[in-house]
């Protein structure tokens, strides 16, 4: 059989397409860098202060005459740079997630779209939430315990340097703490799980929370604490949302399911006796077609000539070779669905 050289046009456009993408990805990428190099010229006349503000929760609890200290030449410069850069990112992070949304959006589907949106804002409102409560609770705690379990004679006198590392994994990890939520009701969205699976490994979470606050936080029962008892509540408060996920999807999906079908979906089927009928008409009229089929191949073959039987080219014996064919698929298509269903 004959077939037609593919067209170029479907490679052409997928170029194109990949194309498109990737200029759209660079100009998300090229605005996400502005809006963070744009926050951070805002900050940095700020810096000092802003480190001020951030070291407060420490510089309550040293001790009289104390204070903190800066061990290598440039980082009195160099920390409230770092800190200020950090900041900008957290800021802008709202924006960053529009941008990353803007470009995968138009590929997902309606009701994906409908929990994605929820989920990204949430998400960042969490994350902030985790922050927060590690800045007014958490560091209060620690440092007075920390300042106060000082050894007589010791002056604590922490570096800047090491603070902000310090503070900037506890951040981290509260901010990413306070997203179990959002993950809870992700792995039940997907169906990987059930709000009654994850209710049954509760023992197994509990000790989980507890693992993660003391690989997380610095070793003291206090942050490990602090950081694992607002995870299981937060875990808690995962599987009670998911619940909830699941009772509306299926209560959306009891309301699909209570639409009538249309009257003229279901075709109408002959009767038995036509079935039968259109069964004898397709399998004489395949005999017939693979009998001429085969009659044009051999006449094709040897090479015949008659007065009006001309032997066949190879172009005419495809042709009919697939006019026989299609005749044999459609009767046999019309006899398939002449035949009852079983009930």
């Amino acid at each position: 059989m004959n077939h037609k050289p593919e067209s170029p046009q479907a490679g052409d456009e997928a170029e194109g397409t990949l194309l498109s993408h990737l200029v759209e990805l660079r100009t998300r990428l090229l605005r996400s860098v502005l809006a963070i190099l744009l926050v951070f010229l805002v900050l940095f006349p700020f810096a000092n202060p802003i480190y001020t503000f951030l070291a407060g929760p420490l510089m309550v609890h040293l001790p009289e005459g104390s204070s903190m200290i800066a061990i290598e030449v440039a980082a009195p410069f160099l920390i409230p740079f770092k800190l200020v850069l950090m900041l900008a990112i957290v800021i802008s992070v709202p924006f960053l997630l529009y941008q990353a949304w803007a470009f995968i959006a138009p590929g997902l589907y309606r009701h994906e779209k409908h929990l994605a949106v929820p989920m990204l804002v949430s998400s960042t409102i969490l994350f902030y939430l985790g922050m927060a409560f590690a800045y007014f609770v958490v560091f209060p705690l620690i440092f007075a315990f920390f300042t106060s379990s000082a050894p007589e004679g010791v002056s604590v006198m922490t570096d800047i340097s090491r603070y902000l590392d310090f503070v900037i994994l506890l951040f981290l990890a509260f901010g990413i703490a306070f997203e179990v939520p959002i993950a809870t009701i992700l792995l039940v969205a997907m169906g990987l799980t059930t709000p009654q699976q994850l209710a049954a490994k509760r023992p197994y979470i509990i000790v989980g929370v507890f693992v993660v606050g003391m690989i997380l936080t610095p070793p003291d029962i206090i942050s490990q604490t602090l950081l694992a008892l607002p995870m299981w509540l937060l875990f808690e408060i995962g599987i009670v949302l998911s619940k909830v996920l699941v009772k509306k999807k299926a209560a959306r999906e009891a309301e699909e399911g209570e639409d009538p079908p249309p009257a003229d979906d279901p075709p109408s089927r002959p009767a038995p006796t036509e079935a039968a009928d259109l069964s004898a008409r397709a399998a004489a009229a395949a005999a017939k077609a693979r009998a001429k089929a085969a009659t044009a191949v051999a006449r094709a073959r040897q090479g015949r000539k008659h007065e009006t039987d001309q032997p066949l080219s190879a172009s005419e014996m495809d042709e009919a070779l697939d006019q026989a064919e299609a005749e044999e698929r459609r009767l046999r298509g019309a006899s398939d669905n002449s035949k009852p269903q079983d009930k």
